[in-house]
């Protein structure tokens, strides 16, 4: 287990070879609200379906990210749902969209400072008209930034700049989860990250949710789908969908989604 989360009492389980921290949303919330803020920088990660795939494929630079995670909780319901019915293990529930609107909603503070890693102008002004947040910085990186040296630098150097109890990367996987093992690499850094995918623009209204029987019957993918089935097809049905093999193939003794040695994180 990290060490760090071990500090905090955060309990852990073995999933296919990914550390998962066995906390609910509103578990993940409290621990991430209670840490010091002067602590040096971690991260939290919430895999899906998607990155469990993208892992189970050997992608380096998201496997060093989970290998030093501070926690890594439990995002997608499908995955939940193959993993209690093909393997008869219970994984707890924290999805990122949650987390993000719990903290906004009922646990960051307006004065608290937060930065942002991705958005634009639009973003930022939901932002503090939805959450009145008064110490809020945003950095939007170009695309494809992760592949160019010195865009990630400025994103480092933006981070130490402007020092946040909060630190949101909203700029995409891999993207997010290998900027945030950056930082955490830099060590001048404070706070904890939270790689959270487009779960920002849920949380201010600028992009709609699917509704809560979608997301409670684990098909928030399926309604994504509909909604914008030219952008989501290949999320769903070739980056998401090959976990239903790499369960099954664990289930008769394959290999999981990390090899032994490799889901020991790291403080």
């Amino acid at each position: 287990m990290n060490r760090l989360a071990a500090q905090q009492h955060v309990p852990s389980l073995n999933f296919l070879g990914l550390v998962i921290s066995d906390l609910d949303m509103l578990a993940a919330a409290q621990i991430i609200v209670d840490r010091d803020p002067l602590l040096p920088f971690v991260y939290v990660l919430t895999p899906n379906a998607q990155h469990m795939v993208k892992l189970a494929q050997g992608q380096s630079g998201l496997r060093r990210a989970y290998a030093k995670a501070w926690l890594t909780l439990s995002d997608g319901q499908v995955v939940r749902r193959l993993s209690r019915l093909l393997l008869g293990q219970a994984l707890p529930h924290a999805s990122g969209s949650d987390l993000t609107a719990e903290l906004l909603r009922h646990r960051i503070r307006p004065d608290d400072a937060v930065t942002v890693i991705g958005g634009g102008p639009v973003l930022e002004a939901a932002l503090i008209e939805r959450f009145g947040l008064q110490r809020l910085a945003i950095h939007d990186p170009p695309y494809g930034f992760i592949n160019d040296p010195v865009a990630v630098e400025a994103c480092l150097d933006f981070l130490a700049a402007h020092p946040a109890r909060y630190v949101f990367f909203a700029v995409g996987s891999p993207q997010s989860e290998i900027l945030a093992r950056a930082a955490a690499d830099r060590g001048n850094l404070r706070g904890v990250g939270l790689c959270i995918g487009g779960s920002l623009l849920f949380a201010v209204g600028l992009v709609k949710r699917a509704p809560r029987f979608f997301q409670k019957a684990g098909l928030e993918g399926i309604y994504r789908l509909a909604q914008r089935p030219r952008t989501h097809f290949r999320r769903v049905f070739i980056e998401s969908l090959p976990i239903v093999w790499i369960v099954l193939r664990a289930r008769f003794g394959g290999p999981g989604i990390l090899p032994p040695g490799e889901s020991e994180h790291h403080g």
